[in-house]
């Protein structure tokens, strides 16, 4: 059994400061804290491309109790800049397990730090929002960490796509009836693996690639991934959405959302301290029905910023009530901002993807 010994401490921006025991990576790393409540899942959290630049922080109060294996990441590696839990578990229980959380986060670079009141952080990033952080395990020093943390780079404006972005074409898999382009901003396997279980043969392409070489590919559909930071870091993704938007059915997931909305003309904004885990209601204002979603962002697309006349507003989120879905009226073109691969979280929505073949089908 592993000994918890060593000290580590995280610092926030606007001063307050934790200290706790380290696990996984040694040194020290920055990052944007936010706060997931999803109770399981969290090896499908660390592999998310969309926290590149974050510092996660679990709410359930025991993680790493069934350890990680080969099969449930949702990308090639971890891209977190932190993880922080309550109580990083010792033993690994679990017939799929093949190593401990400890020995993944050492593997892959990442800083644990455990031991800290994870409800206090969560109430103060609730009440405060979300803002820079630091962990470090070789720099104890209160003022020194807070003094570094307020001076580092925060995620507005910057470009993370490009960092966790596919490097060239690949195909996802070699059968099916519709071939379907994923512009890649950081996209889950999830995502690859449900277009694929609805008959659609998928090959993702990088964020840079243009609008002539998408076409190029004679696709049947277009999928705007997820991906991490702000949606206005990334002009070029915007340019080449536009000029595919009456070209051929496009369906956007969370950054896809708002990739779209900047396409035809809304703005986007961010949001105090993101949505973030596997509980959030979310009405389809149509049906009446209400989803339980998965959800990881920290900008949305302003509803009011939206043109009426042309964009109709599909789901909204009764946590908050901000946009969670919208689709053109007269072009095969929707999105959602929430997870309906849904891994972690329910499977309340998976039927979009059942939507968008039927969309490709029509068209």
């Amino acid at each position: 059994m592993a000994i918890k010994s060593k000290k580590a401490i995280i610092a926030l921006e606007d001063g307050k400061v934790w200290e706790g025991l380290h696990f996984g990576a040694k040194g020290e790393s920055y990052g944007e804290i936010v706060f997931n409540t999803s109770m399981a899942g969290y090896q499908e959290i660390l592999t998310d491309p969309s926290y590149k630049g974050q510092i996660v922080a679990m709410t359930y109060p025991l993680i790493g109790n069934y350890g990680i294996n080969s099969e449930d990441v949702e990308s090639r590696k971890p891209f977190l800049a932190g993880f922080i839990v309550k109580e990083c578990s010792q033993i690994s229980s679990n017939w799929r397990s093949q190593k401990s959380l400890d020995e993944y986060l050492k593997e892959n670079n990442i800083i644990g730090i455990e031991g800290i009141d994870t409800r206090a952080l969560t109430k103060h990033i609730r009440l405060q929002g979300a803002m820079k952080a630091v962990i470090s395990t070789k720099d104890l020093d209160n003022n020194s960490l807070i003094k570094k943390v307020k001076a580092s780079e925060g995620l507005i404006g910057k470009d993370l796509v490009k960092e966790v972005t596919c490097k060239k074409l690949q195909t996802w898999n070699n059968q099916g009836k519709y071939k379907v382009v994923v512009l890649d901003c950081g996209v889950k396997f999830n995502i690859l693996r449900e277009l694929a279980n609805n008959n659609c043969k998928v090959i993702f392409v990088p964020a840079k690639t243009d609008a002539k070489t998408i076409l190029g590919l004679k696709p049947d559909g277009l999928l705007l991934s997820n991906g991490p930071g702000d949606p206005e870091g990334v002009p070029y993704v915007v340019e080449t959405v536009k000029e595919l938007l009456d070209k051929l059915p496009i369906f956007g997931i969370c950054f896809g959302q708002q990739m779209l909305g900047l396409a035809l003309g809304g703005k986007t904004y961010k949001l105090k301290f993101g949505h973030h885990g596997a509980n959030h209601p979310v009405k389809d204002l149509k049906t009446g029905k209400i989803y339980i979603t998965a959800q990881n962002h920290g900008f949305c697309v302003d509803i009011n910023s939206l043109n009426k006349e042309d964009i109709e507003i599909t789901h909204v989120n009764l946590n908050d009530n901000t946009l969670e879905g919208i689709k053109h009226k007269k072009l095969p073109v929707f999105s959602v901002q929430f997870h309906p691969e849904a891994g972690p979280g329910p499977n309340d929505a998976k039927y979009l993807f059942g939507k968008f073949v039927k969309m490709m089908k029509n068209s």
